[in-house]
């Protein structure tokens, strides 16, 4: 039986809650392309629903990463 591994990276939204960390859509978006580069299979790109910003960011990365893009909801 052959496994795969998937890995599944959460620094888009998880990272941000740091204290003092605010990315803009543009940084979010150079780090959504370092993680596709790096071969991630899911990136946590944000969380749409909290602001405009955040919806937009999230919507942008998806329509421009290669990688399987998924949002956190409630």
């Amino acid at each position: 039986m052959t496994r795969k591994i998937r890995i599944f990276d959460t620094t888009l939204r998880d990272g941000e809650q740091t204290p003092g960390v605010a990315l803009d859509i543009e940084k979010k978006l150079e780090i959504a392309h370092a993680l596709s580069d790096l071969g991630v299979d899911i990136i946590e790109a944000g969380f749409p629903i909290n602001s405009k910003s955040e919806f937009e960011a999230v919507k942008r990365i998806a329509k421009d990463i290669d990688s399987k893009i998924c949002g956190l909801a409630r």
